[in-house]
């Protein structure tokens, strides 16, 4: 059990939600950034084993800690980074978040409101954001922007796969407290399509997470690197899309993913945002704000 790699579903960067360290980006920067995404592959396979108890995800997950922070050498996929991290003279401070989310998913399956969750996120899904635009070399400025962007793209990933966590992890992200203001139970989540209180809840946290896309919406628009700007376009169309969805249909019964021509399409929509400047004038003043 000393291996972590040898609890992997087999899941790659090709098959997220969204793109990782696409061919959009420069070569030079895909390298390190696929390297972290192995980091976070393993140690989110370990949290999400369901043949691993609690104690046994914290040891290995402890592993992928002590190797990323130096303490040892244990674990190759930690070790790998921390190689990257310090050719590159970076910090290992995003990879260790990420570990803080993992081993809270090993000892935490309820989050009390939207607040807790959000925390949640701040570990689980900014730290991503974060290390791409520390390799690209962009501003910490553009963190708030990029954590809701992140949060958003965390958020629809629970609201889609909702009914799967809870059969297979007995794992619950939708908030208690939108759950009994709805008059919903978790119990619902087994159901084969979700009640109208379910589907309350389901909407009301797709709305929030339109929320924080209007927040990310000039996030694009600040980035220096023109590949990157573009990839985060498309990024950000890409979950407006998602949460659309969302709304519309239940994803306990119904498909609420995107097929190879819906992100062409998106894509495309995305390059019009480029050369438009959509949020242009948000991000001008997100900088002045920041400056």
């Amino acid at each position: 059990m000393s291996d972590a790699a040898a609890f992997q579903t087999g899941k790659g960067h090709k098959d997220e939600n969204f793109p990782v360290a696409s061919f959009i980006l420069k070569p030079e920067h895909r390298a390190p950034i696929l390297t972290f995404y192995r980091f976070a592959r393993v140690a989110d396979d370990v949290a999400d084993h369901a043949s691993l108890s609690p104690d046994e995800k914290l040891v290995l997950l402890e592993a992928m800690r002590a190797t990323l922070a130096g303490e040892r050498d244990e674990n190759p996929e930690a070790l790998a980074l921390r190689r990257v991290l310090d050719e590159r003279r970076l910090s290992p401070a995003h990879g260790l978040d990420l570990l803080r989310a993992f081993t809270q998913d090993a000892r935490q399956d309820r989050y009390a409101d939207w607040d807790e969750l959000m925390d949640y996120c701040r570990y689980s899904a900014s730290p991503v954001g974060r290390f791409v635009l520390d390799v690209h070399g962009e501003s910490p400025a553009l963190w708030p922007a990029n954590d809701a962007l992140c949060g958003a793209l965390q958020v629809i990933n629970h609201l889609q796969d909702c009914a799967k966590d809870y059969a297979d992890l007995g794992r619950v992200y939708l908030p208690e407290t939108e759950l009994a203001s709805a008059g919903a139970r978790v119990a619902m989540l087994a159901e084969p399509k979700a009640p109208p209180a379910l589907r309350d809840v389901i909407v009301t946290l797709a709305r929030r997470t339109e929320e924080l896309l209007d927040r990310s919406r000039p996030f694009a628009a600040g980035i220096r690197d023109g590949r990157l700007a573009y990839e985060v376009a498309l990024i950000q169309r890409l979950a407006e899309d998602l949460t659309r969805g969302l709304i519309q249909r239940d994803p306990l019964s119904q498909r609420v993913r995107h097929r190879p021509w819906d992100v062409a399409g998106l894509a495309l929509v995305a390059l019009v945002d480029r050369i438009t400047g959509r949020g242009r004038a948000e991000a001008a003043r997100l900088a002045r704000s920041a400056a």
